[in-house]
């Protein structure tokens, strides 16, 4: 009997499968549509001059546009994080230079590096718009691929002994150890993050959309230009307009894909025993329903590998072998790449005066004060939110949509409204600044912190409730070490995100005049206004060590701390 057969006679005995069905290709024939004008936008010729339509009735393109832009960056980015994140935790000398890399590459400032992005790009391709809409994509990545990476990097890290005793035992090669074990125990961790991913790529979603280089225009039509434009224009229902976009945009992703995702992943929770309630997601019934998915997957299984039984699986010490052999010849390019930056690096580092250089430390004194202290402002309130959050499937139902709507919404748009409240309180930028970065950084703590508290297993919970623990004892004693290490994860990215989001923190434009105070990112936004190249590169540079100091001296003890006392496989 064909799948084709057996699909149409379940078709005639499960009507409701075949509304579902119908509705699913409907959908498909949609984002075909879509995807076909996506293509027309990037093959379009490049255009001298962009006309923003601030008419509500081009909103439903711009944000498919915008959507479709912030989904290949992610592609790229989980891509970028199981290689990258996967040779950082199983090559212990590579390690030692991918981890500080990946520090001083969530630390570089976005705006740093855009005008040559863009301009390069757009140079290889000079007669579409593929080059700049790739460099709004790469925008889009390098706000999404750092902390999924730390977050992957760090669950293979702390994967549990006895996990990878049985994976030893079964003779799994590094494919099925890959996909049955290390994948599977990262992925709640890895899903969370990858929300925070897709929020933080919205933060710069207004400048990577609206990029003006002199006479140059270098927007792209999307929701990110469009509210550049209703801001510029001072048109209020255009903003408005844009912000029921978004939000539409927002819940609609988080229905369609996160919480079908977060449902899907509870089968890889490593418990032994327990239970809790299960969350649950309705687009996710929908596709378990559909006949479609099933008459394809049986259709796939044939071409689809099988898993070997380890007699017949290759030799470990062979693939091991090979392994090794790739990954020195990927350190040794890495480490020749770098060597070029560095030597080009310090032909502009040359004419830094030494009182130029003492300035810059003194402003990376104030702004590092500001980061730890907006983290821990942040750790203050999305700690006790995010477990309250993550151990609750009927709260994480209702707030999952929610918290990221607003951690989605670009942060530079609420700062006219921050700095008008700050005058109107007599609050100078120093403090305000702190404020500012909040923003943008408490919500890589709360994603974090939430992920670990679904992870923790239902068996501990119910033994600290058959214990009758106090809330403080259960938090002291069993919810605290039990997401602590999800917890550094979020205080690296919370404060690699406010290093980042210094340079628009500490420079504000407000009512036509500049706002701005002693800080690393304030002189990284005037360099670069003054075109004043070496002081922006040795402010990056000071920037880049700090983080990956700070990181090295301070936050890699505290994992070491979470690995040797808070394992909870230990």
């Amino acid at each position: 009997m064909s799948p084709l057969y057996r699909l149409w006679r379940r078709w005639r005995r499960a009507p409701l499968g075949a509304a579902s069905d119908l509705i699913l290709l409907g959908g498909l024939a949609g984002l075909a549509l879509g995807a076909f004008s996506l293509g027309g936008e990037w093959s379009h010729q490049m255009r001298p001059a962009v006309r923003i339509d601030l008419s509500p009735w081009a909103l439903p393109r711009y944000t498919f546009y915008s959507l479709s832009r912030g989904l290949i960056a992610y592609a790229f980015s989980l891509a970028f994080t199981l290689v990258y994140g996967y040779w950082a935790a199983k090559d212990a000398l590579a390690e030692k230079i991918l981890v500080p890399l990946l520090d001083i590459l969530q630390s570089v400032p976005v705006l740093g590096f855009m005008p040559g992005l863009v301009i390069a790009l757009v140079g290889m391709f000079p007669r579409s718009n593929i080059g700049l809409e790739l460099a709004a994509v790469l925008m889009i990545f390098t706000a999404q691929a750092w902390n999924m990476t730390f977050s992957f990097y760090q669950s293979l890290k702390s994967l549990p002994p006895d996990l990878a005793e049985a994976a030893t035992v079964y003779r799994f090669d590094w494919k099925r150890r890959f996909r049955r074990l290390e994948l599977p125990y990262a992925a709640m961790g890895l899903i969370w993050n990858s929300m925070m991913s897709m929020a933080g790529g919205w933060f710069f979603l207004m400048i990577n959309e609206s990029f003006v280089l002199g006479d140059k225009d270098y927007r792209l039509p999307g929701l990110g230009s469009y509210m550049s434009a209703a801001v510029a224009k001072g048109d209020a229902a255009a903003m408005l307009w844009a912000v029921g976009a978004m939000t539409l945009m927002i819940v609609a992703l988080d229905q369609l894909l996160w919480r079908p995702v977060v449902v899907w992943a509870q089968k890889f929770r490593t418990e032994d025993a327990g239970a809790r309630e299960a969350p649950t997601s309705w687009f996710l019934t929908f596709l378990r329903r559909s006949h479609l998915i099933s008459a394809a997957r049986a259709l796939l299984r044939p071409l689809l590998p099988d898993a070997r039984p380890p007699e017949a699986a290759a030799p470990e010490a062979r693939a091991r072998a090979g392994a090794d052999w790739a990954s020195r010849a990927l350190f040794v390019v890495l480490l020749a790449g770098m060597g070029l930056g560095l030597w080009k690096l310090e032909s502009v580092l040359a004419v830094v005066s030494r009182a130029a250089w003492w300035s810059i430390l003194a402003s990376a004194g104030w702004t590092l004060g500001r980061v730890l202290l907006s983290t821990l402002i942040g750790t203050v309130w999305a700690l006790p939110a995010g477990l309250v959050i993550g151990l609750s499937p009927r709260l994480s139902r209702v707030l999952q949509p929610v918290v990221q709507v607003v951690a989605s919404f670009p942060a530079p748009m609420l700062f006219p409204v921050v700095i008008a409240a700050l005058a109107w309180l007599g609050v100078g930028l120093g403090w305000g600044s702190v404020l500012l970065m909040l923003l943008g950084t408490q919500w890589y703590i709360l994603f974090n912190v939430v992920a670990g508290a679904m992870a923790i297993p239902a068996d501990l919970i119910e033994a600290a409730k058959a214990y009758r623990l106090s809330r403080w004892d259960r938090f002291r004693r069993v919810y605290g070490p039990a997401v602590f290490s999800y917890l550094v994860t979020g205080w690296i990215t919370a404060a690699g995100g406010a290093w980042n989001a210094s340079i628009v923190a500490e420079y504000v434009t407000f009512k036509g005049r500049v706002l701005t105070t002693q800080g690393l990112g304030a002189q990284i936004s005037l360099a670069a206004e003054h075109a004043d190249f070496p002081t922006l590169a040795a402010s990056v540079v000071v920037m880049s060590a700090l983080v990956v100091l700070f990181n090295r001296f301070v936050w890699r003890r505290f994992y070491a701390l979470a690995e040797r006392r808070f394992s909870l496989t230990r």
